[in-house]
């Protein structure tokens, strides 16, 4: 090969315009290009009411289309999405009444004058209030306006053929040029059958080859814009239909899905109590071991639930076993394993000895050692020493691991069963819970109840080991720690439909990122032609959407291809100076390339969405 050129070696001219290029470096990406509106926005009106009506109708749909033009642009839709994402901030910092109606009340009662404020702005609804829904939506349409054009212009280039040679391959970024004595059409058959076997897209087009690769490059980016799409929906559906509710269930009970047996239950704007999918099931057993030592003593090793299911009201029980991370699926609905406790079995009796209770009763734990606390409520069935109807109520402490009488405080040592304690002091009257007023099963409203005293005065109160019982005093009767403690399960069941799809969408949209990213348009032309002197001149020359270093190369290698079917003349190895200078003299005479000048081209201007 006895020449070639690229951007850096060749001397430089200046830029060429779109009339030199000609379609040579037209539709390398599929982004709209504006065009201006003639008459834009009404231009003079025309007296009379008719004149008014046609200048305001042309007014209207001016101001129409360059709505439509900013909404579709890509400045544009940036800015959407970083609102969006800004708009998202205040819905993780402050509490909302989706997630969290508590705590939005705590937050109002401690800050009296911010949140009147929030409540104006929407801040403790977010995902729900008319500004993000507006931000959203108008995401939403500014991707379907960008891609629906881009689209249609991506499947019209992939139809058409590659556009032939422009007049002049020595302006283009990556240039080759060599003379052979094979002939033009022989060059020409050589590479295209070089082309084709590199994936171009090839075809004869006068007296060059034309060809373009890299057409993934706009696929992708096309794929990733529709993945945008279907995270939106599908975040959208999930969030108008999900539903999320807790349930605390204790050995040896069971949950149907309904809304009465939940403990807690939110769920979006458009669900509906049919949504639910039908299944229950049994918690059997709950599995949990820990680390005895080392630095991570009392971690969990096992933490798992056995269960017995059933689908639908008249479903098969099937047996299978839930651990963290490894949810139960029913249909649209997930059931994950999130929280255990230990449950005490007590036996309340009155002063007759009749059993007024007898039950296991779940405890919060307070610490990692499953040091719980909670509440003993004997609601309905007592009667004290004088035979008046009571209620009953115990402030209950278990710790599952015990220290020992005078070795700290009541703090469970491990959270496994090595040495249970049950602390325990009673109180008798009125509840409240028949007053109609919501209150915590997990606490003891003592505005109407009067603590157990002995005849000193003293608080009567104990700490039991299992089997052990408590004596109320008066006759008032007694309460017992029974040997049979059992755990609990918390329990979280999700039914969030969309996730397939925005899982789907993300995925796509990464790899529709890096195809736009790494994968370069360009494309190639080689040209073959008899020079003055009957001897072939060969070019090889690229053009790339964007200025790459690997393109010089690439173009090297199919010049070196061609090379070797087309090689150079032997008697053109080592020429003549003066012939050398006649011979290969720029193939733009007519054109003064001044040193250090600009050659390069631009593959296109700057980009619109």
């Amino acid at each position: 090969m006895s020449k070639t050129t690229t951007n850096e070696q060749t001397p430089a001219a200046p830029p060429p315009g779109d009339d030199e290029l000609g379609a040579a470096g037209s539709q390398l990406s599929t982004a709209p290009v504006e065009t201006a509106i003639p008459g834009s926005f009404g231009g003079s009106r025309a007296p009379g009411p008719s004149g008014w009506f046609a200048w305001t109708g042309r007014e209207i749909l001016g101001w129409a289309r360059w709505f439509w033009r900013q909404l579709t642009s890509m400045r544009v839709a940036l800015l959407l999405l970083f609102l969006l994402s800004l708009g998202a901030v205040p819905g993780s910092l402050i509490p909302q009444t989706g997630s969290d109606a508590m705590k939005v009340q705590a937050f109002r009662d401690s800050h009296t004058t911010l949140a009147p404020i929030y409540d104006k702005l929407g801040l403790f609804h977010v995902y729900s209030s008319a500004w993000f829904s507006a931000i959203y939506i108008l995401l939403f349409v500014s991707l379907i306006g960008c891609i629906v054009p881009r689209t249609w212009q991506f499947v019209g280039q992939l139809r058409a053929r590659p556009p032939g040679a422009p007049k002049r391959l020595t302006r283009l970024p990556a240039y080759a040029t060599w003379r052979t004595a094979a002939s033009p059409q022989e060059v020409r058959d050589s590479a295209l059958q070089v082309l084709k076997q590199r994936r171009f897209r090839a075809h004869l087009a006068g007296d060059a080859v034309a060809a373009e690769k890299g057409y993934l490059r706009e696929a992708g980016n096309l794929v990733f814009h529709i993945a945008l799409i279907v995270l939106l929906v599908a975040f959208a559906w999930g969030q108008l239909y999900k539903t999320e509710g807790n349930k605390l269930i204790v050995e040896g009970d069971g949950f149907a899905n309904t809304l009465i047996q939940y403990d807690d239950f939110k769920s979006g704007n458009l669900f509906n109590d049919d949504d639910l999918v039908p299944f229950s099931f049994d918690l059997e057993k709950f599995t949990a071991t820990y680390e005895r030592n080392g630095p991570n003593k009392g971690t969990p090793r096992t933490f798992q639930a056995d269960l017995s299911y059933s689908r639908g009201a008249e479903g098969k029980d099937t047996k299978t076993t839930i651990k963290v991370n490894e949810p139960l699926e029913i249909g649209d609905a997930k059931v994950y394993l999130v929280s255990h406790g230990y449950a005490p079995t007590v036996t309340v009796r009155d002063g007759k000895g009749d059993v007024v209770l007898h039950q296991a009763v779940p405890l919060l734990p307070i610490d990692s050692n499953e040091t719980s606390q909670g509440a003993i409520k004997v609601l309905d069935g007592y009667r004290n020493a004088q035979g008046r109807s009571e209620q009953l109520g115990f402030a209950a402490f278990f710790v599952p691991t015990f220290a020992g009488a005078g070795k700290g405080t009541m703090f469970s040592q491990f959270p496994a069963l090595d040495y249970p304690v049950l602390a325990l002091s009673g109180y008798h009257g009125d509840l409240g819970v028949d007053a109609g007023v919501p209150q915590n099963v997990y606490q003891l409203n003592t505005k109407n109840l009067k603590q157990f005293k002995d005849a000193k005065g003293n608080v009567v109160k104990a700490r039991l080991l299992p089997g052990e019982t408590m004596t109320l005093p008066n006759g008032a009767g007694s309460i017992t720690f029974d040997k049979d403690i059992k755990e609990w399960a918390g329990f979280q069941i999700v039914q969030q439909p969309g996730t397939g799809w925005a899982l789907g969408g993300a995925v796509a949209a990464i790899f529709g990122l890096a195809g736009s990213l790494f994968i370069q348009r360009r494309r190639v032309w080689v040209r073959a032609v008899e020079g003055p002197d009957g001897v072939t001149v060969v070019e090889v020359a690229g053009l790339g959407r964007s200025e790459s270093a690997k393109l010089p190369e690439e173009i090297g290698d199919l010049a070196a291809l061609v090379h070797d079917e087309a090689p150079s003349r032997t008697d053109d190895l080592d020429p003549d100076p003066d012939t050398y200078s006649d011979t290969y003299s720029d193939p733009d005479p007519d054109t003064a390339k001044e040193p250090g000048a600009d050659t390069s081209v631009p593959a296109e201007g700057a980009e619109k969405k």
